[in-house]
Order: structure tokens, then sequence, then C-alpha cells
């Protein structure tokens, strides 16, 4: 059972002091005065957005009366997912203009998202009101009732009697959940409960216009496809600091927590960590510039707008106003910021030791959460620009100076990232050819090749992969598979995203100057990629050669789960030469020796009951709020543990470790092993070129 009653959210971004600024949450309610209405500046960066849709997207779809349609949904998601703040009439109102929208948009005209949020703003407001009604009233919890868990199931209210009795659940709701989790009750939990609403109530009221202007846009240009989004100047700052893995400030996380600034996470070797008095769960209340500037208080203050008070320079002074956890007396830290290398986000290894038939194996072990590089200092020539190629290619000579028996590379959970570093990290394991062909709008199709000969390494080759390895990872996986190079090892499939997105900053596409306003990005699909024998990624993703019983594989996170993904196609293959590491006969040996482990392991029997348990709750659409079977319910979950909490919780994990050793590592090392044995056994040639 799913406590918040929600489906896996997608990977999240913590807001940071000196790192990335943790997106509003939505669909809690907010009070604050209507914004007026679009500027000049929304007009122009519309009709710009739109132009790019029109004359780049892969699709050629046509703003239309579907677009539109698609437009309205997206965005009532957005701000209402649960259906619990809009009446049916609302809905029903701005469906009256619905066919209008593709027409509005083409000239500019934002007007319709003003509309809406102001009669969201409205609504919310309301409830804002009840909920501190309901959390002075008595609730009965031996009542057998149900809330509604499923947002496609779930109903607009059709009268203030109607939503007023939803509330009263979802508070009801909201007060067992504090009990099972958090084992709070009475005042205490009310208290919370009120802080909590009241608390994104603010956050809310601090809307600003370009937030809700990429909110409508990215309604747009998501009704096209996932991954087409408008990025307004600070959501493409934050971008740009994930893909080159620093920035300057002090090295710490922060998140908005029931009405609270509060460290998520201190970055080691950070600023921060190097002073050693700023702790997790501390609260921000307060910043200062300089060793003697005014401490601004922060409690009335975004997120977005206390990350951008902490970040700075590296070598001037930040002075944070501190609460330390379990504490109510104020501290004053003056820190000096640095450039801050987000480590944990690089390729990291480790030389892993297997014994096998009395005989010693070196594995030479890559996890790689993404493909970054630094694509500003890409574009000025840097000779020392951040890269995922550059790093992996370290680790391996270091891998071979261990002489490794094989190497395996985790991209699990390894989302993509760059196009060309894609490219270029397939080169380090082929001697050149067709990684990746890419076709656009016009049919106009495109190989990527690696034109470096030569190999960095030449020996066995594991890639680990779930639903969660996404487009870079697809690309690498897919090349990898088509030349026989290596085995693919993991869920059923990977994600499924054969696309191809650029970034458009459309500040110096509108006015072609190098100090072009700051307008934000569009990140926009204008290619489809394909594997090496024409094999689209989209929807279908790379499929595994050795299937291992997963937690991962079953969660509805794939392309192919998303609305209005683009289908999958076939082209034809490219000219390559393949290797001998693989061979139909040998993956079908790998197959069944891991089949026979995975059947006799009660490590894996574990997974396939949970896997089943979680298939049945998931088609629950409802959950109940009678006390007694609520908490059963939750019990029965903490003993197999909550499917999705779980795979969430590793995905966000701190300080995770470059190997974690448990039951999947050990068969996937088995695996290896295997292959390792059976290659020599079939005597496969090694690759005899030129080690780069």
């Amino acid at each position: 059972m799913t406590l918040r009653g929600l489906s896996l959210p997608r990977l999240r971004m913590f807001a940071a002091f000196g790192l990335i600024a943790l997106p509003l949450s939505l669909g809690i309610g907010m009070v604050r005065a209507e914004l007026t209405g679009p500027t000049v500046q929304d007009r122009q960066i519309t009709l710009a957005v739109t132009r790019y849709m029109r004359e780049g997207h892969i699709s050629r779809h046509e703003l239309n009366d579907e677009i539109a349609e698609r437009t309205l949904s997206n965005f009532l998601k957005t701000l209402d997912v649960q259906k619990v703040y809009f009446y049916q009439s609302d809905v029903d109102s701005f469906d009256v203009q619905e066919h209008d929208l593709d027409d509005l948009i083409r000239r500019g005209n934002t007007e319709f998202a003003f509309q809406v949020f102001n009669v969201y703003q409205k609504r919310l407001n309301e409830r804002i009101t009840w909920v501190d009604q309901l959390l002075t009233m008595p609730f009965d919890f031996t009542v057998d009732e149900d809330i509604v868990r499923d947002p496609d199931t779930a109903k607009y209210a059709k009268d203030e009697a109607e939503a007023k009795d939803l509330w009263r659940k979802k508070i009801k709701y909201d007060l067992l959940v504090l009990k099972a989790t958090e084992k709070l009750e009475g005042q205490e939990a009310r208290d919370k409960l009120s802080r909590r609403y009241h608390g994104l109530q603010k956050r809310m009221g601090q809307l600003k216009q370009d937030e809700l202007l990429e909110w409508y846009l990215t309604a747009m240009t998501t009704s096209y496809d996932p991954h087409s989004t408008y990025m307004s100047p600070s959501t493409k700052e934050n971008f740009e600091i994930q893909m080159r893995l620093n920035l300057q400030g002090i090295g710490a996380q922060l998140q908005y927590d029931d009405g609270y600034t509060v460290v998520h996470k201190v970055i080691p070797g950070g600023a921060a960590d190097k002073d050693g008095r700023l702790k997790k769960k501390d609260r921000v209340v307060g910043v200062g510039q300089g060793e003697s500037g005014p401490i601004r208080d922060v409690g009335d203050q975004s997120l977005n707008e206390v990350v951008d008070q902490i970040r700075g320079k590296k070598g001037t002074i930040v002075r944070l106003e501190v609460i330390p956890y379990g504490t109510s007396e104020k501290q004053i830290y003056n820190i000096t910021r640095a450039q801050i290398e987000l480590k944990e986000a690089e390729a990291r290894s480790e030389v892993i030791t297997e014994e096998r038939n009395g005989k010693t194996h070196k594995i030479g072990f890559i996890s790689l959460p993404s493909f970054y590089m630094d694509m500003e200092g890409a574009r000025l020539g840097l000779p020392n620009y951040k890269s995922t190629t550059r790093d992996v290619e370290a680790i391996l000579a270091n891998f071979r100076k261990e002489k490794v028996d094989a190497v395996v590379m985790d991209l699990r959970f390894n989302g993509g990232g760059s196009l060309t570093e894609a490219i270029n990290l397939t080169g380090l394991f082929i001697d050149e050819g067709c990684v990746v062909q890419v076709k656009d709008k016009d049919d106009q199709r495109q190989p990527y090749n690696d034109v470096d000969k030569g190999v960095a390494w030449d020996g066995p080759l594991v890639v680990l992969c779930n639903k969660f390895s996404a487009s870079a990872s697809e690309i690498f996986a897919g090349a990898i598979q088509d030349y026989n190079r290596g085995i693919i090892v993991g869920d059923p499939q990977t994600h499924g995203k054969g696309t191809v997105q650029s970034l458009l900053d459309l500040g110096r596409q509108i006015f072609q100057v190098p100090n072009a306003p700051e307008l934000g990005a569009l990140k926009l699909t204008m290619q489809q990629f394909y594997r090496p024998n024409g094999d689209s990624t989209q929807n279908q993703g790379v499929r595994s050669d050795v299937i291992l019983p997963s937690l991962t594989a079953e969660l509805e996170v794939g392309e192919a789960d998303l609305d209005f993904a683009l289908p999958f196609d076939h082209i034809q293959a490219a000219t390559y030469a393949r290797n001998d590491f693989v061979s139909p006969g040998l993956v079908e040996q790998l197959r069944a020796a891991s089949a026979k482990r995975t059947t006799a392991s009660s490590e894996f029997d574990k997974v396939r009951n949970r896997v089943a348990r979680y298939h049945e709750q998931k088609n629950r659409k409802t959950l109940p709020l009678n006390e007694e079977k609520f908490l059963a319910e939750v019990n029965a979950d903490k003993e197999e543990g909550d499917l999705e909490n779980e795979i969430e919780k590793e995905m966000n994990e701190q300080d995770r470790p470059v190997v974690k050793k448990d039951y999947y590592f050990d068969e996937a090392m088995d695996v290896t092993l295997d292959y390792i044995d059976l290659v020599k056994t079939a005597g496969a040639r090694r690759l005899t070129l030129s080690v780069k």
C-alpha cells in the first residue's frame, strides 16, 4: 500500500545551497493576490516556443484542437492532479474555451493560464479554510469508508457538500498516515498537518509569473511528446548545473518541510561539510551576505529565493541563521563559498574480488548515474571541461593496471543526459563504426559514428540496466548489444526513451547577440534515435540478454506509460562490424544458469511474492479509512516493505556506495563469472586493436 496514494514520483531534484532548487509542490492550496496577467515578454516567449515547436518538432504535429485538448488536460493535472480543488462546474467552464486555446497560444496569448490559475486560487483558499475547521473537529476512525487513491478514477466534486466530504476524508487519511508512519497522534498530528498546509499555502503564494508561464507552456509542449518542455530561467540554470556537475556555493541541499526550510543533506567535501557546523535537519531561518551584512528573515520566502541568496561566487561569505535540529536556539554560521564538485553524480568505480572454483577473479565495477557534460565549458572550448567519457576512460586505465577480468557498467537509474557522451563512451568499447542513427522530422537520417580507432577496454563487458535506464543509457546499451560487444543484464527492458532533445536558449535565438536577455529555454524533441540494427529504442527500450527478477520492472514508469509518447518504429540497419563476444548459444547458457540460481533463491522468491502483492494493491482504486483496516494494511506492507517507497528511497539514497552488495549484486557477479568462463571456453576473439 502506497501511503501517499499516488504512483511513484519521478526522480526528485533537491534544493541546494549552491545546488538545485526543488520544484514547487503542486496541487496544494495557497493564498495569494491574483497574478495580473501575461506581460509583453510572456507573449514574446510564447510566440518563440510555438514557432520552434511548429518548425522543429519531430512529429510535425500542427498546433490544433487536439493539442489544445491535451494542453488543457495537462494543465489541470499540473494544478490539481487528484481532483480535490476544482468543482466539475469549473472544469466545464474551462472546456467551453478548450478549442480556442490553439488559436490563442499561436498568437502569443496566455491569458487562459491566468484565468484558470485564479479560479484555482479561489478554490484552494476555500479548502484551506476547511482544513482549519476540520483540524478542530473529532474524527470517527471506526467507520467503514474509503478514499479514492487513483487520480484517473477520482471525479471532481459537483458541489460544496461533496467537496467538503472529500476534504473530511482527505484530512482523516492524512492523520492515519501520520499515526502509521511517524507515530503522531492527537494535537501533535493536527499541528503538523496545519503547518504543512499553511506552509504549502505560503509557497504557492510566492508563485512567480515566469513559473506559471513555465507550467502552461510545458502543458502545451508535453502535448506533443513527454520530453519537450519550456524551462524558465531558473529551471534552465538548474538543468545546466546538473549537466556540468559543479557550481559555486557552500555545498548543502535543502528542501521545504512542513512550513520550514530544512537541510536535507550536507555535500561531502563541500564548504559546509568542511566547516562542520551545519547538519541534516537543521532549519535555515535567515540569510546574510558578507561578514557583517544584515540577516534577512527567510520565513516568507520561496525555496528558490533562499537558494539564490545562498549561492554565490567562491571566496565570498554567506551568513546563515540556523536553528539546529532538536533545539530552539538560533545560531549564526559564517561559511565561505567554494567551488563544489557533485562527486556522487559522476562515474565511480571499485575493483571486486570474486572466488570461483579455487580461482580468484577481479571485476572492475563502474557506477554511472548520468551521462554528464559541461555544455558551457565544451561550447567555450575549455580544455578540461567535465565529461563522462574522460572520467570513465581514466577508470578503465586503472582497471587495466589492476588486470581485471571483466568490466561491469552499472546504468541502473541512469536517466541519460548528453548524446555526445553516449557516443563517445561507446567508443571506448568498440573499435569504430555507427553507435546510433538519428532521424529528423523530414526523415533525413544521419549515423553518428565512433571515429576514434582503438578501445579503452578489450575484454568481457556486462551492462546492468533497469526500467529507469533511459535515453543515453539506451544508446550505449543498444550499441553494445548490436555489436555483440557485451551482455545486457537486468529488467526485461529499459525505459524506452528513443528521442533526442535540443536545448534552445530563447534569448540567444530571438536576439542573436552574446548578451541576450535571459528568457529561459525550450527543450525540444527534434530527432528520434535508432540502434545500429535499425530498431528505435522508443517505447520498447533495450531488452536484456539475462533477466533478473526485480521490483523496478513492475512499475509503470516506462516511456510507454507516459501520455502522448511517440510510437516505436524501425529504419534500415547501418553497416557495422560485429564482435564475437556474444552468441545466441552463449546467451542461452547464461540465461539457464541464472534462472536456475534465481529460482532456488529465497531472496528472489521474496521479490516475486512482493511483486504479486504490489499488483494486488495497485489494482485497488481506494484505501480504507477505518483505522483498524488501514493499520492492518500498513503493517502488512511493513513486513514486506512498500515497493514504491523502497525504490524511491534507493533512487534518492544519500552517500550511495559504488557497489551495493546484496542478493541482486551477487547474482550479477555470478552472471559475470559465467560470462568470463564461457568466453574463454568458446575462444571468443578478444579485441586486438590498439588500446586508447
